[in-house]
């Protein structure tokens, strides 16, 4: 008999456990294969492990599974203790839990909504931790898994039921039904049937943020004169476009052949698009060589999923790939104030161009692409106005680094929509607040917008060799008076110093992560393998002058790459290998003993080459995230592609010294 999920009365079943992934390794182990169970009575929030992150949950190779039931099997892959997986494979799923609980900042990270499906295919139906990042919480949602906090679990095993709406009355009415249905699919098919399920806010007229501008103009029949919204509000949302990758697709259109028959269609394809880009390169790899015949498959059911639907087909051609979804997007496809959702969480690298964009997980993706409308529940926003100028060794990057550990540590940022202006932004270019708006998810945020101004559209017509006139009308700008629930931060770019986020120490359950902001004079002398410039963050036109800039300073200084370190550049799209082919700097690399890459993703997800190869190497890498094992099982540095070029020459981390000849 099917189970009934969930019930009204919310219990534990005796028969079955609850799991507690603690900072001290060994008493998981102890959890998983000796029997032992703890009680959240007996536990603060201290000793529960923080920023899990959805690669450890599921690592990419585990992702090249898309079923989920076969996702499951390696769940929590990527949890490391002293060089061997805390969680063999079914451990989670032999070991008998319903419940699973942990620290701060759940699911930071990738979208994939892999990591909350290797938890529900291995039975666990309630999830609890002191803060979730906001796309895993709501890829547990949209599966219908339970969210808890502390003290509903101190309860529960102390036996007591507890009500269903004591449990979703946190959330909005909309994502109570939707937990209620038992997940996303279930009340979506309510919704057809009735749909006065989800009322029109009624929000009166009030200052608003770009986020909350945008999204009023996205509820259908809205008109930007009379439409307003406050965050809390839960609007049906029209989507402008979305796009999903070889490491998604195949996932999307097995959801939706289950949920709406073989013969499904989506509601517009032509603002739809498939990208191959993820895993172009991993036969380069020793590592992922075994995994072959699975990444086979994904694109295989991409192309499938291609011809079925008719998006728009961005797939490599002769072996190279026409570059990252998140660039090629900008170059070709967001516009100022659309509304863009992809299975991906650097989408939100398309606020740059001024319009809300973000990842979602598999499940709802299949559920937007095929109606062209998803649930939106409008997030609060925080303010950041830059002001100053930036030193001539720092970048974007290093502005991030800074706000990662100022700000999103105490996560000011968790959940809500980073907005950037002031004159410091108007100093940057358009790549530069492509990447602030890309580490908007190293935050926790939902996303990050940037204001537009005749710097964006000006990029725009370059970009679409269109009129600038096409552009002029589009854009939004925040009320003078608008409210921001995360306040207004003032970052002086002139205290910007070069910084790096370091590795970590997950043995000790400090977690690899991109919060780990430190300044580059106080780290000391920290030896490099590998340095590596490249991914949507790091690969755009900016980023490449910027590498060229130091190539040329060390050389003219007579400055070579030391023997033992091995630097890579990367492009993020071909348009991007063009306009460096064309301003000479390939030759310049090459010349300079440069590994130059094709364009596409890699080493940022350990599926191409510049990753380590065993985890006494040490990598500075302008990617955007360090967790530990992302990009092979060394130690990884994130910094900025000017310290990364400028280290790559001098063999170990080092700040990038302008040259005076």
């Amino acid at each position: 008999m099917k189970e009934i999920w969930p019930p009204q009365l919310i219990s534990l079943n005796p028969s079955k456990r609850v799991l507690f992934l603690c900072k001290d390794l060994e008493l998981i182990k102890a959890q998983l294969y000796q029997g032992i169970n703890l009680h959240m009575k007996d536990l603060a929030v201290d000793d529960l492990l923080d920023d899990i992150n959805t690669d450890i949950m599921t690592p990419a190779w585990v992702c090249f599974n898309h079923r989920p039931a076969d996702i499951a099997v390696h769940a929590y892959a990527g949890l490391m203790h002293n060089g061997a997986r805390v969680f063999n494979d079914r451990a989670l799923m032999d070991g008998n839990f319903q419940l699973i609980v942990s620290g701060h900042r759940k699911g930071t990270g990738s979208s994939r909504e892999t990591a909350a499906q290797c938890e529900r295919w291995s039975g666990i139906r309630m999830v609890a931790a002191a803060s979730f990042a906001p796309i895993h919480e709501r890829n547990n949602i949209n599966l219908g898994q339970l969210c808890l906090n502390y003290e509903q679990v101190t309860r529960l095993q102390a036996g007591e039921q507890l009500p269903l709406k004591e449990i979703v009355q946190k959330y909005d009415l909309v994502t109570q039904k939707i937990l209620e249905c038992g997940g996303l699919f279930p009340f979506s098919k309510q919704l057809m049937k009735n749909s006065e399920l989800v009322p029109r806010p009624r929000t009166k007229k009030r200052a608003m943020t770009m986020t909350e501008k945008i999204v009023a103009t996205k509820m259908p029949h809205a008109h930007s004169e009379s439409a307003y919204v406050k965050p809390g509000d839960v609007v049906v949302a029209k989507v402008d476009g979305g796009y999903s990758h070889e490491f998604t697709t195949a996932q999307v259109h097995e959801f939706l052949k289950e949920e709406f028959g073989p013969d499904y269609q989506l509601n517009n394809p032509a603002k739809f698009a498939i990208f191959e880009d993820h895993l172009i390169y991993a036969d380069q790899v020793k590592s992922m060589m075994p995994f072959l015949p699975q990444i086979k498959k994904l694109r295989e059911l991409q192309v499938e999923f291609g011809k079925h639907t008719g998006v728009r087909n961005f797939s490599a051609k002769n072996g190279i790939s026409p570059g990252i979804c998140h660039e090629i997007a900008r170059e070709e496809i967001i516009e100022p104030e659309d509304f863009i959702q992809a299975t991906d969480s650097h989408t939100c690298m398309g606020g740059c161009l001024n319009a809300l964009t973000f990842g979602v997980g598999a499940t709802e993706y299949a559920a937007l692409a095929y109606s062209g409308l998803t649930l939106l529940t409008v997030p609060e926003s925080i303010a950041f106005e830059l002001v100053g100028k930036l030193k001539a060794n720092c970048t974007a990057k290093d502005i991030m680094l800074y706000i990662l550990a100022h700000h999103a540590k105490r996560e000011q940022t968790l959940n809500r929509a980073m907005e950037f202006s002031g004159p410091g932004l108007a100093q940057l270019s358009l790549d530069e607040r492509a990447t602030l708006c890309n580490m908007a998810t190293e935050c926790g945020a939902k996303t990050g917008i940037c204001e537009s101004d005749d710097k964006t559209i000006e990029w725009l017509s370059q970009q679409r060799n269109k009129d600038k006139s096409s552009f002029e009308m589009l854009g939004v700008h925040a009320d003078p008076q608008a409210h921001y629930d995360g306040g207004i931060h003032i970052i002086d770019l002139n205290i910007i110093e070069p910084m790096v986020a370091h590795p970590g120490n997950p043995d000790q359950g400090i977690p690899s992560d991109p919060t780990n902001g430190a300044l580059i004079r106080e780290i000391g002398d920290v030896a490099i393998d590998i340095a590596y410039g490249g991914s949507c963050t790091a690969g755009k036109y900016d980023d490449i002058i910027y590498y060229a800039q130091v190539t040329k300073d060390a050389l003219a200084q007579g400055k070579t790459i030391p023997s033992h370190v091995s630097f890579f550049i990367q492009f993020g799209s071909s348009k991007v290998r063009e306009f460096a082919q064309a301003q000479g700097f390939i030759e310049l690399f090459e010349h300079a003993g440069i590994k130059i890459l094709a364009p596409g993703c890699g080493a940022c997800i350990g599926c191409g080459p510049g990753v380590s190869t065993h985890k006494e190497q040490v990598t500075v890498s302008a990617i955007n995230r360090n967790f530990q094992g992302r990009s092979g099982p060394g130690k990884l540095y994130l910094a900025s592609p000017l310290t990364v070029a400028a280290s790559a020459f001098a063999g170990k981390i080092v700040a990038y010294e302008p040259y005076t000849p």
